[in-house]
C-alpha cells in the first residue's frame, strides 16, 4: 500500500504573523511546513536559534518547522498550500509572481492597497488578485489574534475566508489544530473589509483610552466603528452577518481594545502628545491603520458611505486636527437615527 505524500504548506515571510502561524500549523502537525525569510541572514539565525529573536523571542520553533530563504517561486512551486506573510504593500508583486501556481495561494494582511491617485480607488486583497492574477486560487486567514498568542499556543479562532472550497478545504486543514480553531466562511469581501477598517478604528480608540474619556466612550467608539465597517463592507458586496463574526465583531473588539495592538498604541501616543513619526518609530513593527486610513476614507468617499470615525482619523494622523479637535468634532455632529 502507498501512503499519500504529507502536504506540504509554505509560509512566504518571516515576520511576526508568518512565523506565529507557521509554528502553529507545524505545531499540530497535518502538513510539512517551510517558513520562508527574504533575508539568508535572517533564515540562519532562525534555524540555528530556533526562535525568531526580532519578532517572537522566546517563542521556540518546532523542531519540524523547516526554515529557508533563496529562491521562494521554486519553493513555492512544490508546495501544496502557499500563504503570503507579508504587509499589504507587497501583496500585489507577490501575487503577480505566484499567478501561475497551480496551489492555493492565500496571505494574511490586512487592509487596503495604497492609492495610486486621489481618483482611482485603493484595493483589497481579493481585487488586487483579480485583476493580476484571475487564474489564481486565492483566499485570506484572518480574524482576532495577536502573533505572540498565536506563538504561544493560546487558543484562537480564525476565518479562511475564499470563493474556492478547495482553498477554504486547505487552510482549514493546515491550520485547524487544538489550539488554533478555523472557521470556513465564502464572503471574502465582508472578511477583508473587516480585517482592514478595524486596525484604522482601532487607532481612535486608542486615543480614547490615551484621553480618558471613559469606558462609554469606548464602548460608542467600537459600536459606531462597526456601524462604519459594515456600510462599507455593504457597498462592496459583502453579507451583513459577516461583521457579527470573528473578522467583524471579533477583531475590532480585539484590536481596539488589546494591548498588544500596535494600531490602538498609535491613538495612546498621539493622545500623549507624540507625533505620529514617534509613535509609529517607537513601535518597531508595521501598524497598517496608519497606513490604510487614507485609503479606506478615499474608498468610502467614491462610494458614497459615510464613516466619520474613520475621517476624523485620518485628519488626525495627517496633523489636521489635534487629538482633542477630533473628538470634539466627532462628539458636535448633528443627532441622527442610529440605524443611519
Amino acid at each position: 500500500m502507498t501512503l499519500a505524500p504529507t502536504p506540504h504548506t509554505v509560509v512566504l515571510g518571516a515576520g511576526a504573523w508568518g512565523t506565529a502561524l507557521a509554528i502553529g500549523a507545524a505545531r499540530h502537525g497535518a502538513a510539512r511546513v517551510t517558513l520562508w525569510a527574504r533575508d539568508a541572514a535572517q533564515a540562519a539565525t532562525l534555524a540555528a536559534r530556533r526562535e525568531n529573536p526580532r519578532y517572537l523571542p522566546g517563542q521556540a520553533l518546532p523542531d519540524t518547522l523547516q526554515v529557508t530563504s533563496g529562491d521562494a517561486l521554486a519553493l513555492a512551486a512544490s508546495a501544496d498550500l502557499v500563504v503570503i506573510g507579508t504587509p499589504m504593500a507587497a501583496l500585489r508583486e507577490w501575487l503577480t509572481a505566484l499567478r501561475g501556481l497551480q496551489a492555493p495561494v492565500a496571505w494574511l494582511c490586512k487592509g487596503f492597497e495604497r492609492a495610486p491617485a486621489d481618483d482611482q480607488p485603493g484595493l483589497l486583497g481579493h481585487e488586487i488578485a483579480a485583476r493580476v492574477a484571475p487564474a489564481l486560487r486565492t483566499g485570506v486567514l484572518s480574524g482576532p489574534s495577536f502573533a505572540l498568542e498565536v506563538a504561544r499556543g493560546q487558543p484562537t479562532a480564525l476565518v479562511a475566508a475564499s470563493a474556492h472550497a478547495a482553498v477554504r478545504d486547505a487552510l482549514v486543514a493546515a491550520f485547524h489544530g487544538p489550539t488554533l480553531r478555523v472557521y470556513a466562511n465564502d464572503d471574502v469581501a465582508g472578511v477583508e473589509v473587516g480585517g482592514a477598517v478595524k486596525n484604522v478604528l482601532a487607532i481612535a480608540t486608542g486615543l480614547c483610552d490615551g484621553l480618558d474619556l471613559g469606558l462609554n466612550a469606548r464602548a460608542a467608539l467600537i459600536t459606531r466603528g462597526l456601524a462604519e465597517i459594515t456600510r462599507l463592507g455593504l457597498a462592496l458586496g459583502a453579507r451583513p452577518d459577516t461583521f457579527m463574526g470573528l473578522s467583524g465583531l471579533g477583531d475590532l473588539v480585539l484590536t481596539a481594545t488589546g494591548d498588544l495592538s500596535r494600531n490602538r498604541q498609535v491613538g495612546l501616543l498621539l493622545a500623549r502628545g507624540q507625533t505620529l513619526e514617534q509613535a509609529v518609530a517607537s513601535l518597531g513593527h508595521v501598524a497598517e491603520g496608519v497606513y490604510s486610513a487614507r485609503t479606506v476614507a478615499q474608498r468610502a468617499r467614491q462610494l458614497g458611505v459615510d464613516m466619520p470615525i474613520t475621517e476624523a482619523v485620518v485628519a488626525l494622523l495627517e496633523g489636521r486636527l489635534r487629538p482633542a479637535q477630533a473628538v470634539a468634532m466627532l462628539m458636535g455632529r448633528d443627532p441622527k437615527s442610529e440605524g443611519a
